[in-house]
């Protein structure tokens, strides 16, 4: 680590890849470092301290973790470097090799990361690694900000109990465990208080919530707490699985306005034979009734759906089972991902495995689906208004805005950039090109105090098609999930 003058604390760099659950637990790592009397800078700036958030999702997460601990050794020579996250989770003995400089903290230790990174002495900096079946409790270290975000990630759950043969997650996060909640709650009052208009709801299997706790919660009955203690919040459920919404669910979503018409949906297969082989815990029929009944309750709600292409034994006919079970239900988007191997998981030694070629025409297939799915849902929308929570101005476009509206319609829309993180009230007046193009009615709240706006403090985040450091952007080709990971 660098030296710093006497009383000057370190200079740290956060960089995040993967999941919703990554992108909260290094914000919540910022907020401890910025407590400590640290400083938050961008990776290419001369840190004193690096940290690296892994993913290992895929082996492609894996290459994309590797690459970027690679990077951030070459850009900070004198620094330490933290590396944690699931590829460090699961791959300990890679990662350490990469260089010796490397201080490694699996994802049971990652509430000891600030203390270690502080330390003193390399000499004193312990190996923090262990078998997450041990982990009982949840890492729970507060969030001030998400910089740059119009909305806040409000982690609940963390681990997963499913063991999906494609997926390495239960073993690098270990079993489901739920946040208490009043936790939950506390976490929320500090996102009200720093001027968050909306709160995602996310773990890595949300809709386990409760479960494990000694006062039994579930998912619908946190959310329709959660909807009437804070009022002036909207609240976005990031992920369910299929067999996770109730009926109590279906009567909640309808019942509160403040709760998103908008959920995502993993179907992963639509053919049945490829979902035993995946160990999905439904058939196709069932996601279908889901999907259905969830249309009837709120027709107006925006279903989106995973889909992981050309798995194991995946044919011509299990593919077509696929296309025509999601062309025939009222599915708003579809997010399509090629099955990618995944080191150690039961899928990556499956026979069957689906030549590359194959793969690239099953997928853009899909996503040729998931545009006409998109142009539907817009286009019976047309002539609405909506409360729009405005995410940014158009940098190509001067003089236009885009938000997202209560059903995740991306409506761009002329305005001044004084209304980026407000909500406004727009009407979806056409499709300019295939994108939605609105005209702003009136302005519903604002708020162009910069000391009342979420994401002012410096922070770093990211997500499975990104790397978020602090300061810098830098994209990446989208991966497999499953559910929330």
């Amino acid at each position: 680590m660098q030296k710093t003058a006497k009383n000057i604390m370190p200079r740290v760099a956060i960089a995040t890849l993967g999941c919703k659950v990554n992108q909260f637990e290094s914000a919540a790592l910022g907020t401890a470092f910025t407590a400590a009397g640290c400083t938050l800078v961008p990776l290419h700036a001369g840190a004193d301290i690096v940290l690296i958030n892994s993913c290992a999702v895929t082996g492609r997460a894996g290459q994309q973790s590797r690459q970027l601990i690679r990077r951030a050794l070459q850009l900070n020579q004198a620094a330490r470097v933290l590396v944690t996250g699931c590829y460090a989770q699961a791959e300990a003995e890679a990662v350490r090799a990469l260089d010796p400089r490397i201080v490694l903290v699996g994802n049971a230790h990652k509430e000891h990361i600030v203390q270690v990174a502080l330390t003193a002495k390399s000499s004193q900096l312990p190996l923090l690694h262990s078998p997450m079946e041990e982990k009982k409790d949840i890492f729970d270290l507060p969030v001030r900000h998400f910089s740059g975000r119009t909305r806040a990630y409000l982690r609940i759950q963390d681990g997963c109990n499913n063991f999906c043969s494609y997926c390495i997650v239960p073993h690098t996060r270990g079993r489901s465990r739920s946040l208490p909640k009043d936790q939950v709650f506390a976490q929320a009052e500090i996102f009200a208080d720093a001027g968050y208009t909306e709160l995602v709801i996310t773990g890595i299997n949300t809709g386990k919530y409760g479960q494990d706790l000694p006062k039994k919660e579930n998912i619908a009955s946190l959310l329709g707490q959660l909807c009437a203690h804070f009022p002036q919040l909207r609240f976005r459920l990031s992920s369910i699985e299929p067999t996770e919404i109730s009926e109590e669910f279906l009567h909640l979503a309808p019942q509160n306005a403040n709760l998103m018409p908008h959920f995502h949906i993993p179907l992963q297969s639509g053919d049945n034979r490829i979902l035993k082989r995946m160990r999905r815990r439904y058939s196709a029929e069932d996601f279908a009734a889901v999907i259905l009944r969830l249309h009837q309750k709120l027709p107006q709600a925006a279903i989106g759906c995973d889909v992981l292409c050309a798995f194991p034994g995946e044919g011509e006919e299990e593919a077509a089972n696929t296309h025509n079970l999601l062309a025939s239900l009222p599915i708003s988007y579809l997010h399509v991902f090629p099955y990618s191997k995944r080191p150690g998981t039961p899928a990556a030694s499956m026979k069957g495995q689906v030549p590359a070629a194959s793969k690239t025409q099953r997928v853009q297939l899909l996503r040729r689906l998931d545009a006409k799915l998109r142009q539907r849902f817009y286009k019976t929308h047309l002539g609405q208004s909506f409360q729009v929570l405005v995410e940014r101005r158009l940098r190509n476009q001067p003089g236009w805005l885009q938000g997202f509206s209560e059903n995740y319609i991306p409506i761009t829309f002329a305005g001044p950039p004084s209304l980026v993180r407000s909500l406004v009230t727009v009407r979806l007046d056409s499709l300019v090109g295939g994108q939605p193009r609105g005209q702003r009615i009136t302005e519903v709240t604002g708020n162009t105090d910069t000391a009342r706006q979420p994401g002012n403090t410096p922070q770093a985040t990211g997500c499975l098609s990104e790397i978020i450091e602090t300061g810098t952007v830098a994209k990446h080709t989208k991966e497999q999930t499953c559910g929330e990971k």
